[in-house]
């Protein structure tokens, strides 16, 4: 007796539950964000005490209201007029240049997070999340519901409102979108800590996800950062 196939409808029904939960519809281009939620967690100091890596996240999925908060406190637009009559993020950049994007891998497909207007636009249908895990990490939040991965967009830095030798020099661009990345980073892992979810930032297959998100020639996958609950 042959074994039996896999259903083919399972990664459907899984893709809209999890639509359901975000409350998305499967294939929707254009996704908008709800507000920034005014409500508060922990406050700066408490949300420090409690920051730390928790690699062990489960799969419960997070409302879009919570995501949307998540996004707009990673890198979203505090201010209308920032450095050099750009709007400002709550992230810092290199002369503002703004040059990190977020994809954001969920289980019904890849977004990239558009700050203006506060949204999110579709990339791939598919389920992209075991592409923002680097070798030798094995399945460790495998299953969790947000996996953010951060791509330099090179090209950004010629648009910059500020433009300074070391943004065309190769060697001091990486020292400027490495730290950009960072400081990016550093702001969800508050969040996560200040709202009781886990956070994990870590290295990718950076090739896989470059070709799968149809990256251009200068733009590059850096690393990626799991969220969600703790298991």
């Amino acid at each position: 007796m042959s074994p039996k196939k896999p259903s083919s409808k399972r990664p459907a029904a899984k893709r809209a539950a999890a639509a359901v939960t975000l409350g998305i519809p499967v294939g929707q281009r254009t996704v908008p964000l709800p507000a920034p939620s005014s409500s508060r967690g922990l406050s700066v100091f408490s949300a420090l005490a409690e920051r730390k890596t928790i690699r062990t996240i489960s799969g419960r999925g997070i409302s879009l209201q919570l995501l949307s908060d998540l996004l707009w406190s990673a890198c979203g637009i505090n201010r209308e007029s920032g450095p050099f009559g750009i709007p400002g993020r709550t992230a810092a950049s290199a002369s503002n240049s703004q040059e990190i994007d977020l994809f954001v891998a969920l289980e019904l497909g890849v977004y990239r997070y558009v700050p203006i207007p506060h949204s999110l636009l579709l990339v791939s249908s598919e389920d992209l999340r075991p592409l923002a895990i680097g070798p030798g990490q094995g399945m460790a939040g495998a299953k969790a519901p947000v996996r953010l991965i951060y791509v330099v967009d090179i090209a950004r830095f010629a648009k910059a409102g500020f433009q300074e030798p070391g943004l065309w020099n190769q060697e001091i661009q990486k020292s400027y979108y490495f730290v950009d990345t960072g400081l990016i980073a550093g702001n969800v892992y508050l969040f996560a800590a200040s709202r009781g979810l886990a956070a994990w930032f870590h290295n990718c297959n950076r090739e896989g996800a470059a070709k799968d998100l149809k990256l251009r020639a200068d733009q590059r996958v850096l690393f990626a950062q799991t969220v969600g609950y703790p298991a």
